[in-house]
């Protein structure tokens, strides 16, 4: 049965969707038809063309939004209590002003450059002044609009291609903008029951007006928000909706409007070609294809490294960075840009780090995901984070060639650390996950702590380390991080960060922003060199600085945390229990680092 959603009579010719199923030996399903015009590399410094599913209509406007960071933190909505909650409205009471048509198609089958073109009208009503809205661009999502009155307007958010789930990140366009008028904004099919948005969460808005006069940016907005259950259902699932409530800065605007700050596959673009530019950075960073995308679009691959010197021991240790498996976790590319600035950078440390590490870094390893507005999966309808175990290539093509990279790494050298970056939409702070067996003896199972701990003592306002769990659970096996500790990295970690903001001291209560998310990375950067065997002194200089270590700890069980909080590398969050959050970081901290000062190869050497 087809839901409220899709059984409107502006919408009714809409196909059901379904999950694509790649291959059946029992049964015949659709196939997947080989690429026609499968994308070259580009000439150097130029970008590759974007290669769209064949029904995706596609603005050929390119929409670009400049960085820009607000003179203090960004304070977390506090609710009055006073907030309403709007009920859906079936589209009769309203009028139809904006409906998508991506979901047309049960699967996905081939793609095309740019998409359809030319891109038709939507109910535009210029005559009025009816908002006027758009999202059929690159990273947009926005299914339907429904005008309800004059200033007030309910939204459906399109799910992942060719699938009928996962529907968190928005991103779209306004015009034909009234200031100072009081609208309202309600979107209607969010499927999570716990949000960021009951805890302070507010939207992201961009207004080119005050872009081009002001040189402002993405800055929070929104009023009365509220993150309620919708009240209908569909085939036994509940809905739930955001609500709320703003004022346009500038008549005859543009806006935007998005969940987290945007990062598309031509922002990564633009970075590379800059990179491959530069004269000094392009000797020490390679930029290769790792494969194509289903839809044709290069993923790609770089690897980051000194020259080594004449007669120099050539065998350094690895370092394997991921990040933009699931698209809509557009934090994640930040925090990543912040490693690469890192790395790439000038300073005594990023010459340090290269001359120490050989890093494979793959930035975006979903990029149709990302080019067509998904949240969590790929055009096969299918979590690429659960598919790190799968041996198919045709399907999941960037986890599959990834493995096998990391495969050819480990047979010519250690690999020191796997990271795969993530965003989480129901936890603040940053934090990681990592792997431990059970029944560890104590020091072995203080280590996979090490590096975390570090992490939390660079960035102790961002960064959580007693959200940090290292239980590995059944559930999270064909995850990149279980699967890479499998194959026999040690050092194998998930590194989340909030969507929203942090808890912790100065900083609790307020947003992250853009800036906040690559100084995440760039801490990450100072946590890998210190954690490095070259600066074994440096650590015995901080642990001469901590207080004794606590026998008690390393006696305990207190160390042996689990949690059922799942993450982005999983299908659900839960908060974690109060009673964890209360042990302490700095008795961990202290035992950990005498552990590792002890033991030689306790960074899994």
């Amino acid at each position: 049965m087809r839901g409220f959603f899709l059984t409107d009579s502006v919408c009714a010719d809409i196909l059901p969707r379904a999950k694509q199923l790649p291959f059946d030996s029992e049964v015949v399903v659709p196939h997947l038809q080989e690429l026609q015009n499968p994308c070259d590399l580009p000439p150097p410094g130029q970008f590759s063309q974007v290669h769209w599913p064949n029904q995706c209509e596609v603005s050929r406007d390119r929409i670009e939004h400049i960085d820009w960071i607000p003179s203090s933190p960004e304070p977390l909505y506090i609710p009055t209590g006073l907030e309403i909650t709007p009920s859906y409205q079936p589209p009769h009471k309203g009028t139809v002003i904006y409906l998508g048509e991506a979901n047309s198609e049960l699967y996905f089958m081939y793609s095309q450059m740019r998409g359809l073109c030319p891109v038709k009208q939507i109910f535009h009503q210029k005559v009025d002044n009816t908002l006027i809205f758009e999202a059929r661009f690159e990273s947009g999502n926005l299914q339907k609009v429904v005008k309800i009155n004059e200033f007030e307007y309910q939204l459906t958010l399109r799910t992942d291609l060719y699938t009928s789930r996962h529907v968190q990140w928005f991103y779209f366009q306004v015009s034909n903008t009234q200031a100072g008028m009081p609208y309202r904004f309600t979107i209607v099919n969010f499927t999570k029951r716990k949000s960021l948005y009951r805890h302070g969460l507010r939207p992201l808005l961009y207004s080119e007006v005050d872009a081009k006069e002001h040189n402002i940016g993405w800055r929070r907005a929104g009023n009365e928000i509220k993150y309620y259950k919708t009240n209908v259902s569909e085939g036994g699932r509940q809905y739930f909706s955001l609500t709320w409530t703003f004022q346009f800065p500038h008549d005859r605007d543009t806006c935007y409007f998005a969940h987290c700050y945007p990062y598309t596959y031509s922002n990564l673009q633009k970075y590379l070609v800059a990179v491959s530019k530069d004269p000094v950075k392009s000797k020490f960073c390679k930029i290769h294809i790792l494969c194509h995308s289903l839809a044709g679009n290069i993923v790609h691959v770089l690897t980051i490294t000194n020259p080594p010197e004449s007669g120099k021991d050539t065998k350094r240790k690895a370092v394997i960075l991921t990040a933009r498996v699931h698209p809509g976790e557009t934090n994640s590319s930040w925090i990543m840009k912040g490693i690469l600035d890192y790395i790439l950078g000038n300073s005594s440390k990023a010459h340090q780090l290269r001359d120490t590490f050989v890093f494979k870094v793959v930035p975006m390893l979903n990029p149709d995901g990302v080019i067509v507005g998904n949240h969590r999966c790929s055009l096969t309808g299918h979590d690429l984070n659960r598919k790190y175990k799968s041996k198919v290539k045709k399907c999941y093509p960037s986890i599959w060639y990834t493995r096998n990279m990391i495969r050819r790494v480990m047979e010519k050298r250690d690999i020191f650390l796997y990271c795969d970056i993530h965003g989480h939409n129901r936890k603040q702070n940053a934090f990681m996950y990592g792997c431990e067996r059970e029944q560890e003896p104590k020091a072995p199972h203080l280590r996979p702590r090490a590096f975390p701990l570090l992490l939390s003592k660079n960035c102790p306002d961002k960064f959580s380390f007693p959200d940090c769990h290292f239980r590995v659970r059944k559930s999270k096996e064909s995850t990149g991080r279980v699967v890479m500790w499998k194959m026999g990295i040690n050092n194998s970690y998930t590194l989340e960060a909030s969507v929203c903001g942090s808890k912790l001291g100065w900083r609790q209560s307020t947003h992250f922003d853009i800036k906040d998310f690559e100084s995440i990375g760039q801490h990450f950067c100072d946590a890998l060199l210190n954690y490095s065997v070259d600066n074994k002194e440096e650590h015995e200089q901080v642990v001469t600085q901590q207080a004794k270590v606590s026998s008690e700890v390393l006696n305990s069980d207190a160390l042996d945390w689990d949690s059922s909080s799942r993450s982005s590398d999983s299908s659900d969050s839960c908060d974690v229990a109060a009673h964890r959050l209360k042990l302490g970081t700095k008795v961990c901290y202290d035992s950990l680092l005498a552990v590792y000062i002890s033991d030689p190869n306790a960074t899994g050497e």
